[in-house]
């Protein structure tokens, strides 16, 4: 089944090159079917990017899926049209009456400021409030994540001594996890970060469960209570250039950032090996299935009540 966006946005054309179901809005009315609706937060500067990698991973689904593309009022973007924005993406004041399926916290490059020194922390906070009142199931992403395990239970994150950047192995720490069905038994995650999650202070949290963790890469992915919060510290979603791009991005800017761990496979840095979108693709459906679709209400306008 598709996912359901605007026919104009650019996703529309991409996904549909890769095979990828969509349908726009007037199509999807026509059929009889409640589709899920995900809103996605999306605080990444790279806009269009993120939301095409969000949305070709929710697009792997048998569910008709909605998507709701947010922005926040207290920041205006710098490296995206205004234009577009208006265009494709709601503030969150005009959805937070409204209740949802799921909700994507994307990262954000701010990972080095105190989280109260971010401009929209303010406006984050209430999305996380708003989320536990009006959200079936929450995925926050790495800043994402670290942000929501700081407000909520003041967890900090931890400057690391060199760039965590590339394509890292994890392993499941629990049998059986839904969320992790259908994934080998060691498996791949992109990891672009400058800090990292106090592991201590989590794993001393009886409402926290480590679901998946690393040696190298440490935690990866936080279950909170019975599914209704997911914290990965990784980068599932990106694409096979990603690392690419950001790498010859901070080489650019001078920057002594090594090369991405697992990555190339050539002296030449020209060629990539994708270790990790089969991963993603299993992950994003687990939890649209076992999460979300399984979970809630079928009058999700009643999710408060």
């Amino acid at each position: 089944m598709p996912i359901i966006i605007p026919k104009d946005i650019p996703a529309f054309d991409a996904l549909s090159k890769e095979n990828i179901f969509v349908m726009n809005h007037a199509r999807a009315f026509a059929q009889d079917i409640r589709p899920i609706k995900i809103a996605i937060v999306n605080l990444m500067p790279t806009k269009e990017e993120t939301e095409l990698q969000l949305m070709r991973l929710l697009g792997n689904s048998p569910l008709q899926v909605k998507i709701t593309l947010v922005k926040t009022r207290s920041y205006k973007s710098k490296h995206v049209d205004e234009g577009y924005l208006n265009k494709f993406y709601r503030f969150f004041d005009e959805i937070k009456e409204k209740d949802y399926d799921g909700l994507i916290v994307t990262g954000a490059p701010v990972e080095t400021l105190p989280f109260e020194e971010v401009k929209y922390w303010k406006e984050l906070t209430e999305i996380i409030e708003w989320a536990d009142t009006h959200v079936t199931s929450t995925i926050y992403i790495c800043w994402g994540a670290q942000a929501a395990l700081y407000y909520r239970y003041k967890v900090n994150k931890l400057v690391l001594p060199q760039k965590k950047f590339g394509i890292f192995p994890a392993n499941a720490t629990v049998p059986f996890e839904l969320l992790l069905k259908g994934v080998n038994d060691t498996f791949y995650i992109p990891q672009s970060r400058h800090t990292e999650i106090d592991a201590k202070a989590v794993k001393a949290l009886k409402e926290l469960q480590v679901i998946a963790e690393g040696k190298e890469a440490g935690i990866c992915i936080i279950k909170e209570g019975d599914g209704k919060r997911f914290y990965f510290t990784g980068h599932a979603e990106y694409d096979r250039d990603t690392l690419d791009k950001e790498y010859k991005r901070d080489q650019s800017k001078g920057l002594d950032t090594p090369p991405p761990v697992n990555y190339y496979t050539d002296s030449a840095k020209t060629a990539i090996d994708v270790k990790w979108r089969s991963t993603a693709n299993l992950i994003f459906y687990n939890w649209l299935n076992y999460y979300v679709y399984q979970i809630t209400p079928y009058d999700i306008e009643g999710l408060n009540d």
